[in-house]
């Protein structure tokens, strides 16, 4: 069986029951279904088979949880292209991931054919996509089918393809269904870009898993989002704290009727208490999720009545994984004692996609290290402390200061650079670069922020530039990062 066989099998329980609500339209289980196996005679027909990668490019729409689905019955491979990289950091990815196939929209279309115009094509137009009719496309996918190749980077700046097999998706679906008592007659509303495993996979998904239906928004409006509470009255929505922020800030915020919420469920970053608060305050639980997109991603999380209790913690293991905090001296942490969260699980990645070595780092000793340092409570629960090495999270987005640096040392005025997080009230964090001239030089700031122009996304771009004597660095000459985070949180803005 394949996960594909979750939506047949729903349409023969309850055809007509909503599965996807999309602007105008309103997708039932049985024609969920067809257009499923209308979009895997497609690929099919375009030479799709076993183990192929078929990009997306594009915002949130049916078509690419038909493709998901469509590639689960192939036995290939889904590859999300986050639709907010420039064109070279696309190139990267689809060199590294030589997808079969890509299939876009077409006002995406020109910065993708500027850097890879070989690649064949699928074209989608602003409407619902009607699939044509293809070949008859027999199942070849299985538990251990790869499904899924979500890119994300780490401290090097390349990103690294995390593979996730369908099993794992299926054992992240019972983590969500536990986490958030999800059931056919929830409505779950997913604004967050699906291009992440957020937004894809903490309820989505997993929504479809249970028979439930998923309001789909191309994507987040805090304007939208309020009207869509107060007119689809969803159970479920996934926000990250910047969008929690945007929604709180609106002025509908306060005459929103919000009472349809069973739960808002929130993460990506450590969340601000203020955050939290903004939605108990008006009789909302809010629960957080923690994860990465190597464990597809939900591996620690609260459920709704703990949500109250213990607010600023992730949770517990979930309940069909294990996570563990790992003490200095390589056991395991006491109670309060810091050290880093490790996961082991069926969803857990199988591999970096191509990194055999990046794939036996990340997963030594059968756990997936996370890099990130937190400590258990005398309860057992969860709470992060550091994120993994040195991510900025920005409005839900990672930027990786390594990447960054790059370009900042291509200047020939910059002798050193560092990118570090400064706290932003509505981002969580923005990215400064904190720069030491050559001697004799005087860089201008914005001529420094002007080279990211083309080169990375808007939302990696530095947001300011300060200029600093000396990096301060310990005996080994590693930057102090903490001490570059401490001086901005002081300072005043240098320009930008």
């Amino acid at each position: 069986m394949d996960l594909s066989t979750w939506i047949e099998r729903h349409a023969a329980f309850q055809p007509r029951k909503v599965a996807i609500r999309f602007e105008d339209q309103a997708i039932d289980y049985a024609a969920l279904a067809w257009r499923i196996g209308r979009c895997a005679g497609v690929l099919a027909s375009s030479g799709v088979g076993v183990g192929d990668r078929v990009a997306y490019l594009g915002l949130n729409r049916p078509e690419m949880i038909e493709l998901a689905f469509a590639c689960a019955r192939l036995g290939a491979m889904l590859v999300p292209l986050n639709w907010r990289l420039a064109p070279p950091e696309h190139a990267y990815i689809l060199d590294n991931a030589a997808p079969r196939l890509i299939v876009m929209e077409a006002a995406l279309r020109a910065g993708l054919d500027s850097v890879l115009p070989a690649v064949k094509r699928i074209v989608l137009g602003a409407g619902l996509q009607a699939w044509p009719d293809g070949v008859d496309a027999p199942a070849a996918g299985n538990a251990e089918s790869p499904i899924l190749i979500v890119y994300t980077s780490g401290t090097t700046g390349r990103p690294k393809g995390a593979v996730l097999t369908q099993d794992a998706l299926l054992c992240n679906a019972l983590n969500s269904v536990h986490a958030h008592d999800l059931a056919s007659g929830d409505r779950v509303l997913t604004v967050l870009p699906m291009f992440h495993v957020g937004g894809l996979n903490i309820q989505t998904l997993p929504a479809l898993h249970a028979g439930a239906e998923v309001v789909l928004h191309r994507r987040f409006d805090p304007a939208a989002t309020l009207a869509s509470i107060a007119a689809d009255r969803p159970s479920l929505v996934v926000l990250v704290p910047a969008t929690i922020a945007a929604m709180i800030e609106h002025p509908r915020w306060q005459a929103t009727n919000l009472s349809s919420l069973r739960m808002v469920t929130t993460g990506s970053s450590i969340v601000p208490a203020l955050l939290i608060q903004a939605f108990h305050e008006r009789g909302v639980p809010v629960i957080q999720v923690y994860g990465s997109t190597e464990t597809a991603p939900i591996a620690v999380y609260l459920r709704a009545e703990q949500a109250r209790a213990h607010m600023g913690s992730t949770g517990l293991p979930g309940l069909h994984c294990e996570a563990g905090i790992r003490a200095a001296d390589g056991g395991e942490a006491a109670p309060g004692a810091r050290g880093e969260i490790l996961v082991r699980g069926r969803n857990v990645m199988r591999e970096y996609w191509r990194d055999p070595a990046a794939t036996a780092e990340a997963l030594a000793g059968g756990w997936f290290h996370t890099g990130d340092i937190g400590h258990r409570d005398a309860e057992g629960f969860f709470y992060v402390d550091e994120r993994k090495k040195d991510v900025i999270i920005s409005g839900g987005e990672n930027v990786y200061p390594a990447e960054l640096e790059e370009v900042l040392l291509e200047d020939p005025e910059v002798a050193e650079a560092a990118v570090v997080a400064r706290p932003h009230p509505r981002w969580g964090e923005e990215p400064v670069a904190v720069v030491v001239a050559r001697p004799g030089a005087a860089p201008a700031p914005k001529a420094i922020l002007q080279r990211f122009d083309g080169r990375l996304a808007r939302f990696k771009h530095p947001r300011d530039v300060v200029f600093v004597e000396r990096l301060p660095r310990n005996a080994m000459g590693k930057v102090l990062r903490h001490e570059l985070r401490a001086m901005l949180a002081g300072a005043e803005r240098a320009g930008g």
